[in-house]
């Protein structure tokens, strides 16, 4: 399973996707495992995040990053810096 992610993606790209309208999620600094039963794409308005997952992998997003997490993934949260975003699930 792969973890997608757009750095910066152009704002025409954002409001195609209707990412403003989507809901907020807000998380201070924490770390925490989670289980994606839907994929979920979300848009950081702030903060920093490694996320871990299968075999020793890892990625790490923040702030302009449009994130895709895949339906069935199992993972582990390290909010380094509080996270704001809007979400979708599919």
């Amino acid at each position: 399973m792969t973890i997608h992610i757009q750095h910066q993606p152009s704002q025409d790209q954002l409001q195609t996707l209707g990412v403003f309208n989507w809901p907020i999620w807000e998380k201070e600094s924490s770390a925490f495992d989670w289980f994606y039963d839907a994929e979920e794409t979300c848009y950081l308005l702030e903060g920093q995040v490694v996320v871990s997952y299968g075999k020793g992998e890892a990625v790490s997003f923040g702030a302009g990053d449009l994130v895709t997490f895949p339906k069935g993934l199992t993972c582990r949260w390290d909010i380094q810096k509080a996270v704001k975003k809007h979400y979708q699930f599919a």
